[in-house]
């Protein structure tokens, strides 16, 4: 199957487009295709715990369900580690989400590396 790779930069303040991001990815790896997901600027105060519990898109669906589906299904995780820090984030602070925290270098990789790159 093909690689995509989901890139996330809105924030939580628009909950939407956040979740249909985590849909279209969740709906890729449940078609079997690999999926990458790449949270960067504002998009990474979305893997907050508080969050992930508390944000659904209307008509697209809660975060947590998405979150849940996507790592069971074994998509991966990456968040910019520079955004991350400037938000006060740290790995250890995504409750327990398997995140690899990346630097801007990660991000090209990934995108030249995947067959269809999304960027919400």
């Amino acid at each position: 199957m093909s690689r995509l790779l989901v890139h996330v930069a809105t924030g939580p303040h628009d909950p939407t487009r956040v979740a249909l991001a985590l849909l279209v990815a969740r709906s890729a790896r449940a078609a079997g295709h690999e999926v990458d997901l790449f949270f960067a600027g504002d998009g990474v105060s979305c893997l907050r715990p508080v969050t992930i519990d508390a944000a659904t898109g209307i008509g697209t669906g809660p975060f947590r369900e998405h979150i849940d589906a996507l790592v069971s299904g074994g998509a991966t995780f990456y968040a910019s580690g520079m955004s991350s820090q400037a938000r006060g984030l740290s790995a250890d602070a995504m409750g327990g989400l398997p995140i690899a925290m990346a630097p801007p270098d990660k991000l090209v990789e990934l995108a030249f590396a995947a067959d269809r790159v999304l960027t919400y």
